[in-house]
């Protein structure tokens, strides 16, 4: 078993739910949701990489890791790799994971599955998805799409990512999780080249590795976290955490 780290991103100034992190979930800022479900797949420490005192601060007093960062960083793939020399300058952490700090219902074995592509000593970052089965999230551009090619069960290598309805014709689609498990040798290149014209046109950072030449595999799993960007989205995290 190679070591493992699992880093959470966590921005406080999210434009569309401001304060996000501190969403009040049945009592509990969404932070630490998504904290204890990274805890719960026992694959090696959490830590949080946030811009934010507040965010610092609760983490800590719920017995978590957390590690200022930068405020100014384009994305959480930098974010992580600045908290990544922070917290583990001995470089022990072959395997780096970016969970995103706004996927409170995610369930620790779909981040468990994350690693299964990294046994694969050819891939070099692998994130997972889920069959579309709702008819309207086929065309929405909201719902990022991977192209990928059957590599074996439960796995694809992925091809290409998209807000478009692809690919043409019968067969599945297939709803991307925005979930990393980088190689840290990948990480560090990855956050080393400068954006690509793909990245750019389809606003999907994840482009910027295929079009390097990085192999992406993806992990497939049953269901699909709800990611928190909006009031709407907060509402429906707190009926299926609650039950109400």
């Amino acid at each position: 078993m190679v070591d493992v780290l699992i880093l959470i991103p966590a921005r406080k100034a999210a434009t569309r739910l401001p304060g996000k992190p501190l969403a009040d979930i049945g009592g509990e800022p969404m932070i630490l949701h998504v904290l204890r479900r990274a805890q719960a797949a026992r694959i090696g420490p959490v830590a949080v990489a946030t811009d934010s005192p507040d965010v610092a601060a609760i983490v800590d007093k719920a017995g978590g890791t957390a590690v200022m960062t930068r405020p100014d960083h384009a994305s959480g793939s930098d974010r992580i790799f600045e908290a990544l020399g922070t917290v583990d300058g001995q470089r022990r952490a072959e395997i780096v994971v970016n969970l995103q700090g706004d996927l409170p219902t995610i369930e620790p074995d779909a981040i468990r599955a994350a690693l299964t592509p990294l046994a694969d000593p050819a891939v070099d970052i692998a994130t997972l998805a889920a069959e579309i089965r709702i008819a309207e999230e086929r065309g929405n551009p909201n719902v990022v799409k991977v192209v990928g090619t059957p590599v074996g069960p439960s796995r694809l290598r992925a091809l290409y990512f998209t807000r478009a309805m692809a690919p043409f014709g019968e067969g599945p689609l297939y709803h991307h999780i925005g979930l990393y498990a980088y190689r840290r040798t990948a990480l560090e290149r990855f956050v080393a080249l400068p954006p690509s014209p793909l990245e750019r046109r389809e606003k999907l950072e994840q482009l910027r590795a295929l079009e390097a030449g990085m192999r992406i595999d993806v992990a497939l799993v049953d269901t699909v976290p709800l990611g928190v960007d909006t009031p709407e989205d907060l509402e429906k995290a707190r009926a299926m955490l609650t039950g109400h």
